[in-house]
């Protein structure tokens, strides 16, 4: 099982189902854990019988929601605690120092940092990465054309203080005007559609689902699944 952790106060939800969604037509099974204090997912994705907690499905995607550590999970579940989970991967949405630590993220097969360069989504990433204890590597997701120099110079210095080692790459989401009615659109009819997104968009999104498989026997499986939802015929 590959754990994969999106940190950060952005809102994170719409990039963890469209990676969801490109792996479950690759055949793995996923679950996304909504571990944030928003839970969105709790508002855009349908439910059976919404409680405080629960787990449902969403075009093959397991979502649980409301749940803070993988016992909870299991327990739900009605699996003993001691029982491995038989996703290939879970795709965890933290925006919390407590999140972090419950589900052990310091031995997560990748985290990401995601975030905007708007005040709140800065100020509140910082304070999530402040509470972590130990240093560990973490890659930056920027919602953000390009980071100017003095963008990711500020960036840099207000993240001093923390855990964080940075890889020297980042990623880069456009998000575009276009982008964002795409995926409200995605939101309103209860689907995953990527074929308007905008080109650089769809572009680092194969991309950042490319380096969670680290594989690259499968990146030909990659882009046929992307095409797929790209063009709707799953």
């Amino acid at each position: 099982m590959e754990t994969i952790g999106f940190i950060g106060g952005y809102d994170k939800t719409d990039l963890i189902i469209c990676i969801a969604k490109i792996l479950t037509v690759m055949e793995k099974k996923v679950l996304i854990i909504d571990t944030t204090a928003l839970q969105k997912t709790r508002y855009i994705i349908p439910a059976m019988s919404p409680a405080k907690t629960y787990v449902t499905n969403f075009q093959d995607i397991d979502l649980a929601v409301g749940f803070y550590s993988y016992e909870a999970i299991k327990g739900y579940l009605g699996l003993p605690e001691n029982e491995n989970f038989t996703y290939d991967y879970v795709l965890i949405d933290i925006d919390s120092p407590e999140a972090f630590e419950n589900f052990n993220m310091k031995i997560a097969s990748r985290n990401y940092f995601v975030t905007n360069f708007d005040t709140y989504s800065i100020k509140r990433g910082m304070e999530i990465l402040s509470g972590i204890p130990e240093s560990m590597p973490i890659k930056k997701v920027f919602f953000s054309r390009e980071a100017s120099k003095e963008e990711d110079d500020y960036f840099n210095y207000i993240s001093l203080g923390t855990k964080a080692i940075w890889d020297e790459e980042i990623i880069y989401f456009p998000f575009e005007q276009g982008d964002q009615s795409v995926l409200i659109e995605n939101q309103r009819t209860r689907k995953i559609k990527l074929k308007k997104l905008s080109k650089m968009y769809k572009e680092s999104l194969e991309y950042l689902t490319e380096e969670i498989l680290n594989n690259p026997q499968e990146n030909a499986k990659l882009s046929k699944a992307f095409r797929q939802i790209e063009k709707g015929v799953i």
